[in-house]
C-alpha cells in the first residue's frame, strides 16, 4: 500500500499520558491517606484502651482500703484520665481531618480515572476508524489491481488462463 501510513498515530497521546500520570498521582495520594487513616485509627484505639485502663485504676483507688492514700491517687488518676480524654479528642479530630482529606482524594481519583477513560475511549474510536480506513484502502487497491488485470486480459483478446472476467 504505497503512500498509506501503516502505523496508527493518536494525536492526543501526550494528553492520555498526562491523564494516566494524574491518575497514578491520585492513587498514590489515596494510598498515603489510607495509611494515615489506619495509623490515626490505631492511635485512637490505643488511647481509648489507655483511658479504659485509667478509669479502672481510678475506680480501684476509690474502692481501695487506704482512704488517706486514695485521695492523692484519685487526684493523680483523675488528672491522667483528663489528659487521656484530651488526647483522645485530639486524635478523633485528627482522624476526622484525615477522613475528610481521604474523601477529597478519592473524589479526585474518580475524576482522574474518568478523564483517562474518556481519552482512552476516544483513542479506541480513532483506532477503529483508522483500521476501517486501512481496510477500505486495501480493498480499493485490490479492486484496482483486479480491474487493471481484467482490462489487460480483455485487451489481449479475451481471457487469459486463470483470469476470470466479472460482468
Amino acid at each position: 500500500m504505497a503512500g498509506t501510513n501503516r502505523r496508527f498515530i493518536f494525536s492526543l497521546e501526550p494528553v492520555l499520558e498526562v491523564r494516566r500520570e494524574r491518575e497514578r498521582s491520585a492513587m498514590l495520594r489515596v494510598a498515603e491517606l489510607e495509611r494515615e487513616r489506619l495509623a490515626a485509627e490505631e492511635r485512637l484505639r490505643t488511647m481509648s484502651a489507655e483511658a479504659d485502663r485509667a478509669r479502672v485504676e481510678l475506680r480501684e483507688c476509690l474502692a481501695g482500703p487506704g482512704r488517706e492514700m486514695a485521695v492523692r491517687g484519685v487526684r493523680m488518676q483523675a488528672a491522667a484520665l483528663f489528659s487521656l480524654h484530651g488526647r483522645t479528642h485530639a486524635g478523633a479530630l485528627t482522624l476526622a481531618g484525615v477522613l475528610k482529606r481521604l474523601e477529597t482524594a478519592r473524589a479526585e481519583l474518580l475524576k482522574a480515572t474518568t478523564d483517562r477513560k474518556a481519552v482512552e475511549r476516544l483513542r479506541e474510536r480513532r483506532l477503529e476508524e483508522w483500521r476501517t480506513g486501512v481496510r477500505r484502502a486495501e480493498a480499493k487497491q485490490v479492486d484496482e489491481i483486479t480491474t487493471a488485470a481484467s482490462a489487460r486480459a480483455m485487451a489481449h483478446g479475451g481471457t487469459r488462463a486463470g483470469a476470470e472476467v466479472v460482468r
